[in-house]
């Protein structure tokens, strides 16, 4: 496992990590959970992602829980959270990143994930009605308080990330080190363009999502949606169009094509593909099972091939 810094900081985390989206709380309770999080560290990894808004709060929990059964001390491990959408169905406190609801979605995060702090805190999403200058004096209070050590975003565009950087400087609060956006052979813009100027101006971090998009770059879709994926999910009927999106049909046949001439499943393929950008510090990993996990992980054993077919990969 190669370890990579997080943005401009000094803090290291594993190339390949491991969130929760989608399937703790939802598809995993707590003893397959605990297998692959246990797993996934003596593995190397040391990045574990998670969310206020997964599964209601239930992923935090479980995820906690886990941790605490497996025994790991709490500094081995970089541990994450995220606000925006929020789980209270009352005023301020949805879809916002105003003061009130982030000082008290921390705390509430904190007693669930049953620790003091977090590495990183993300906004989840951008808040165009809520000043920048508020979102930036409460994240850096965030971090002032010892609840955060970071903060970064997740899903903003690019000019609210600078904005956001250039107001932390001048005033001399903590400034956002990380974006967490959707980054895999089918949806690679925003990593590979729009945000191309932040790399160099802030050194922004990447620790990317959904590497297999969903699914899709298994191959596991080109013969119609299997009953057990999460394309079937009453939550995720999205999935489904972008499954059946022609488009992605043809490039995920691309996929599939190179995988059988090279050997290599279009999984290792696809995810040893967004290892190899220099801008990724950490690719999320997601898996409903342990087997998923431990084929995902093998990965790391095939980086030298792959980067051999990245001219091939990137022509898709």
């Amino acid at each position: 496992m190669e370890y990579r810094k997080l943005g401009n900081s000094g803090l290291r985390v594993s190339q390949l990590s491991f969130g929760s989206w989608v399937t703790f709380g939802k598809q995993m309770d707590v003893n397959p959970v605990k297998e692959c999080l246990k797993y996934a560290f003596d593995h190397g990894v040391n990045f574990f992602d998670n969310a206020e808004v997964y599964a209601a709060g239930q992923s935090e929990t479980i995820m906690a829980e886990a941790f605490q059964q497996i025994g790991l001390s709490r500094n081995e491990y970089v541990l994450t959270t995220k606000f925006f959408w929020g789980i209270e169905d009352r005023v301020n406190f949805k879809n916002t990143l105003n003061r009130k609801y982030l000082m008290q979605a921390i705390d509430h995060s904190l007693k669930r994930l049953k620790t003091s702090f977090v590495d990183v805190a993300y906004c989840h999403r951008y808040d165009p009605e809520t000043p920048i200058e508020e979102i930036c004096f409460a994240m850096d209070q965030m971090i002032r308080d010892g609840k955060a050590l970071y903060w970064g975003t997740s899903e903003w565009p690019a000019t609210a990330i600078d904005q956001a950087y250039d107001f932390a400087v001048t005033n001399g609060l903590h400034r956002p080190i990380v974006e967490q956006p959707q980054y895999n052979l089918l949806e690679k813009d925003k990593v590979e363009k729009e945000f191309a100027p932040l790399y160099k101006k802030m050194k922004l971090g990447l620790t990317t999502w959904s590497p297999l998009a969903s699914g899709q770059l298994t191959g596991k879709y080109l013969n119609g949606i299997p009953q057990d994926s999460r394309a079937n999910l009453s939550s995720m009927g999205w999935i489904k169009d972008e499954v059946m999106n022609p488009n992605h049909v043809a490039k995920v046949q691309k996929l599939k094509n190179i995988s059988d001439q090279s050997g290599i499943s279009m999984t290792h393929l696809a995810l040893g593909w967004c290892t190899l950008n220099p801008n990724v510090s950490t690719v999320i990993l997601g898996a409903s099972r342990l087997e998923q996990l431990k084929t995902n992980l093998e990965v790391l054993s095939k980086l030298n091939q792959i980067r051999d077919l990245k001219k091939e990969l990137d022509a898709i």
